[in-house]
């Protein structure tokens, strides 16, 4: 899409948002745009639409939203190259936003699909210890959901795995998390995408963002951002009042064209593996985790399910120094035959084969994360120091659970409150 196009005949925001924000104007602004949303993966299409929704009520000033995809198509990062799993929300500290707005997102995420008939199943997932070490992980979960968060949850007997667990070994303890789920992320965005546009928001596609500019002081007379039509390389900037960072794992690269030296960030890359299974047995209806360990930097290699029923396992945690590094690493694949026999001794191997990766965004740096002692939350905060720039850095696992929520949080942080 060629933004300068986008732009022609779009009115310009009319009133200011900041009557009712929590930022606060300096200059009055006439800029093309109201909110400018950067990064068309689930969690800017889920950011975008929120703030439509929002522009749609009756009470609220006229506003206006573009949402910036650097691809020629929405979703074609992390955002389609994950589980596809509706997360329940159990792995994360009680005090974070990981498990706030993963819980809230799960809710929402359930009601939305309903509504618009995006593909999803609740599937259920267990979590499986086979040694001492994950048991006792086991029991933390348990009193992590049960005390603190209220997550359901609840111990599968020994006589059930052997009688429902179609194969599935889980030698020292199992726990089941009911509320974990499936989604058909693509029918997911498309749909994010369609209400988004049905209330007047702009897409611009094949668009990446090539240079951001705060006008007046540190944004306070609006934002000038420059993207580059994908397809002519002809360049060409708007105006905004508010700027949102939902790059994803472009997100460190935008935030870097706005501060100065000393407060710019790296980025590390852990790439995931997948592999697919063709046989049909054994024939597994639910999710199966294994239960976390130390020093992963993920959730560990696990069993999950598309809506076919067709079974799939991943992801790994390979550190990578390339995020367009997508390739399936199949010397990995003895090790993931290693980690999936663990918990399901009766894989045929031969019907394993490679099949698709993703890379998950970690602000930590990657030997932090190895020695288990390097968690980051979401960052997700009005920036310090700037007028009207919402910044979302390391949104990784769960974002996509997460994304419905994290829309309505940036919505808060912009307006004080949250359009339902």
């Amino acid at each position: 899409m060629i933004l300068k196009t986008s732009v022609r005949g779009l009115p310009r925001a009319t009133a200011s948002p900041y009557q009712k924000s929590n930022f606060t104007s300096t200059a009055a602004r006439k800029a093309d745009f109201t909110h400018v949303v950067i990064g068309g993966g689930v969690v800017g299409l889920a950011i975008a639409r929120q703030l439509t929704r929002r522009a749609s009520l009756p009470s609220s000033p006229p506003s206006s939203t573009l949402l910036i995809e650097r691809h020629p198509a929405v979703g074609t990062e992390t955002s389609s190259r994950n589980s596809e799993v509706i997360h329940a929300g159990i792995y994360y500290g009680t005090d974070t936003l990981k498990t706030s707005l993963c819980i809230r997102g799960k809710n929402l995420l359930y009601e939305l699909c309903k509504k618009h008939d995006v593909g999803f199943k609740n599937t259920g997932k267990w979590i499986v210890a086979q040694n001492d070490e994950q048991m006792t992980a086991l029991h933390k979960i348990e009193k992590h959901c049960r005390d603190e968060i209220g997550v359901p949850v609840r111990w599968v007997s020994q006589e059930e795995i052997a009688r429902e667990g179609e194969g599935v070994r889980a030698e020292k303890g199992c726990l089941e998390s009911p509320t974990t789920g499936i989604v058909d992320s693509h029918g997911l965005m498309i749909t994010l995408q369609g209400l988004f546009e049905e209330n007047g928001g702009v897409v611009a596609l094949n668009s990446p963002v090539q240079r951001i500019t705060p006008l007046g002081d540190k944004g306070a007379s609006g934002w000038e951002v420059e993207v580059m039509d994908g397809t002519t390389g002809e360049t060409s900037t708007v105006t905004t009042e508010t700027i949102v960072n939902a790059a994803g794992l472009g997100a460190v690269e935008v935030h870097n064209m706005i501060v100065p030296a000393a407060d710019k960030k790296t980025l590390c890359y852990a790439k995931g593996n997948y592999f697919s299974y063709g046989s049909s047995h054994p024939k597994v209806s639910r999710l199966i985790y294994p239960a976390p360990e130390p020093g992963l930097g993920g959730l560990g290699t696990h069993l999950t399910l598309d809506l076919g029923g067709r079974l799939r396992f991943g992801p790994d945690v390979e550190w990578v120094d390339d995020p367009n590094d997508l390739s399936v690493n199949t010397s990995r694949f003895e090790q993931a035959v290693r980690e999936i026999k663990r918990f399901l001794p009766g894989v045929d191997v031969d019907s394993l084969k490679p099949d698709y990766a993703g890379i998950r965004p970690k602000l930590a740096h990657r030997q932090a994360v190895a020695t288990g002692k390097g968690f980051q939350d979401f960052v997700i905060r009005k920036e310090g120091g700037y007028e009207g720039w919402i910044n979302l850095l390391g949104i990784e696992s769960p974002g996509l659970t997460s994304s419905l929520a994290i829309g309505e949080q940036v919505e808060k942080l912009m307006y004080g409150n949250v359009t339902t």
